[in-house]
């Protein structure tokens, strides 16, 4: 879906904000329609040799653009806010990507009334096949998460779900990919422990990954129904499963995911200058 007659500011355009901002061109956006910032000066050539796109200050991107795409780690948020806050748009969207950091953080420091709509996206967008769960703040509403879905399309899929879902979505599809790359990693490393040469190791599991997430995606049938179809009594998959069983890896992975959302409910905590008001509900 193409941006006519909007523009467009990323604020932060490293690894995710060039990611959306490339995903955009793909869509059809014009260079004409998006902005972008960098602290870098190298870092703002490159963008515009790369792009044609227009790349200013902070502040001059955001009163430059109907959408301000927020980018930056969760610690630099409430700079970046009181950088630009009196420099919006009347009406201006503001979608915030960053880590931890709730709508009533950021809405607490803009004008009143703006619409924030917060995003976590996770890594595959680089290919456009990431996974962006969206919740809008107080202000936002359907117009707002429509446009925001229309923008985070371009690199992938979007749901929306209730802000208070976020910490479980970053310990799910946002730290996801870097438990998939864990898994692959191990099983390269195996494969070179059982005498395979590397390289056909690291094929094998990268054709296995790809083509087994394919069938979950188009079949629609359960995990554990394909894992059964896999897993024939007595054989080879069972004495596997039996050991990954044994070693208590479903337990692992459990536990590690209420980690990562425990460390994201930290982060939150930290970015909050006040207390919640309350939320904007979803049914």
């Amino acid at each position: 879906m193409s941006g006519t007659g909007t523009t467009l500011a990323i604020l932060g355009a490293g690894v995710m904000g060039e990611t959306v901002l490339s995903g955009l061109l793909r869509a059809g956006w014009t260079p004409d329609q998006i902005i972008a910032t960098d602290r870098r000066p190298e870092r703002q050539v490159e963008l515009r040799q790369k792009y044609g796109i227009r790349v200013l200050e902070n502040a001059d991107a955001a009163g430059s653009a109907d959408t301000v795409i927020l980018v930056v780690k969760p610690q630099d948020m409430r700079d970046l806010l009181s950088e630009i806050s009196t420099k919006l748009r009347p009406g201006a969207l503001v979608v915030s990507l960053a880590a931890g950091v709730d709508t009533e953080s950021i809405e607490s420091q803009l004008p009143e009334g703006t619409p924030v709509v917060r995003v976590m996206p996770n890594t595959p967008a680089q290919v456009d096949e990431g996974m962006a769960a969206i919740s809008p703040g107080w202000h936002a509403d359907q117009s707002h998460l429509d446009r925001t879905t229309a923008i985070l399309s371009a690199t992938g899929e979007v749901l929306t779900v209730p802000e208070r879902y976020q910490d479980a979505v970053t310990a799910i599809s946002g730290s996801g990919p870097a438990y998939l790359f864990f898994v692959v990693e191990a099983m390269i490393e195996a494969g070179v422990h059982l005498g395979l040469p590397r390289d056909t190791a690291t094929e094998l599991v990268v054709q296995t990954m790809l083509g087994s997430a394919k069938l979950l995606r188009e079949t629609g049938e359960h995990p554990t129904v394909l894992r059964e179809r896999v897993t024939s009594p007595g054989g080879t998959t069972a004495a596997a499963i039996r050991q990954l069983e044994d070693h208590k890896v479903r337990a692992a992975f459990i536990t590690a995911m209420e980690a990562a959302r425990d460390r994201s409910r930290e982060l939150a905590e930290a970015a909050r200058q006040e207390p919640p008001r309350r939320e904007r509900g979803l049914p």
